[in-house]
Order: C-alpha cells, then structure tokens, then sequence
C-alpha cells in the first residue's frame, strides 16, 4: 500500500466538525452524535491508509457514506405509525384465538393443494417458500417468466376459490394427476 497510515490517535482533532457535519445532514443532535460514532467504529475497525494530508476530507466522506447507508437500511425497515387516540383497540391477530381465521387458513391449504402441479409449485416457491421469481424459476427449472405467468393463474384460481369456497371446475377438469416428485424437489437430485 502506498501513503500514510491514518493515525487513530490524530481522529479526536477533527471530532467537532464532524460533529457538526453530521448534524446538518441529520438534522438532530442524537441521530448526529449515533453518526459520528458509527463513522469512527468504521474507521477504527481496520488500518487506513491515506493518499494525501487529508484526514478531515476522508472521514467526511466516511461520514458521508455513512449517513447514507443508514439512510437506505431505514428504508427497507417497516415505518411504524402510532394509533389515534380515538381509534378502537388493535384485534388480536394470532389465530389461536380466531377459529374463524384457522377455517380459512385450511380452506387455502386446501386450495392450493388442489390447484395444478405446476401452479401449486410456483405458488408454494414464491408465496410460501418466499423465493424470488428467479430463485423460484431455478429450483422448478423453468424460466422466470415462466412461474410469472403460472404465479398469475395460480392466485387467480386460489382467489376464485376462496371466493365460491372450493376450486372452480374449469381448474378441476384441466388437473393433471399428480407426479411422484415433491414440491421443489431439484431435477438434478
């Protein structure tokens, strides 16, 4: 590696501007003080190497790079938004004490037990495995597009189904009898 080494001992010089950096993208002192913080942890956590004089320069844009990693991880976490204070109370929602909610659990499973093969699989990837439309796509070995299209018809019928409360015939009458291989069982096994 060539240039200097950043010194750790050198890092409190540049404490209170960054500080103050850290506030003006914040916006609040205690989210400001939390980016500092993490900033110098990065930092910290393994030798730096500096191409120039530069401290305050890198550990602005350590700073910076920072704030915006919090930024998107905050994005993708569920925002929580407290209740009026003349809303009614929240309903329990565990099943255990809705037997009405597990008739209709069954009434899915039921459902998608009886759909297509191939929708059935598609479904039970995507829907209940959670697996990505490609991820889906390579444990089935078919084309993306293809579980789109058999994800499509699948909730399709299972809507249909849960609607009149069983498969409608049209999804019956084209069933194939079901194949020995299991759910996402590879067809390279």
């Amino acid at each position: 590696m060539s240039g200097r080494a950043l010194d750790p001992q050198a890092l409190g010089d540049h404490l209170d501007r960054l500080y103050r950096a850290a506030w003006a993208m914040c916006g609040s002192r205690e989210d400001a003080e939390d980016l500092v913080q993490e900033t110098y942890a990065r930092v910290l956590a393994r030798p730096r190497f500096m191409r120039g004089d530069d401290d305050l320069g890198y550990l602005l844009r350590v700073l910076r790079n920072t704030h915006v990693s919090r930024l998107r991880a905050a994005g993708r976490r569920p925002v929580g938004v407290p209740f009026a204070e003349e809303a009614p109370e929240p309903e329990d929602g565990r099943t255990a004490w809705r037997p009405d909610a597990a008739l209709d659990v069954g009434l899915v499973f039921t459902l998608i037990a009886d759909l297509p093969e191939a929708f059935r699989d598609a479904l039970v990837a995507v829907d209940v495995c959670g697996l990505s439309y490609a991820e889906a796509g390579r444990a089935l070995g078919v084309r993306e597009a293809t579980i789109t299209t058999r994800l499509h018809r699948a909730r399709r019928q299972l809507a249909a189904g849960l609607r009149e409360g069983e498969l409608p015939a049209h999804a019956r009458a084209s069933r194939k009898a079901p194949a020995p291989s299991g759910v996402l069982q590879s067809k390279h096994a």
